[in-house]
């Protein structure tokens, strides 16, 4: 079972590997299989977390256009 605050953590702890203008998806922060092995209703919602934490946080992550696929990309900005 995931505990999707602790994913969220997780996610946004692992934002501190990019460099800067570097453009990401919230499932790029997860290796490939465990992103897979999160249920589709719990990504959904640490997506929706992970934008409100961005939107909240006057950081250097912003978010920007939706791909096709209607999921939020993001883009680390310079200090």
């Amino acid at each position: 079972m995931f505990d999707v605050n602790e994913l969220l953590e997780e996610a946004i702890k692992e934002t501190e590997n990019l460099t800067d203008g570097e453009v990401f998806l919230v499932k790029d922060l997860f290796k490939g299989y465990v992103w897979n092995r999160i249920p589709r209703k719990d990504r959904l919602l640490l997506g929706t977390l992970f934008l409100n934490h961005i939107n909240k946080v006057d950081g250097s992550l912003k978010a920007i256009e939706k791909t096709s696929s209607n999921q939020q990309r993001y883009k680390k900005m310079g200090k």
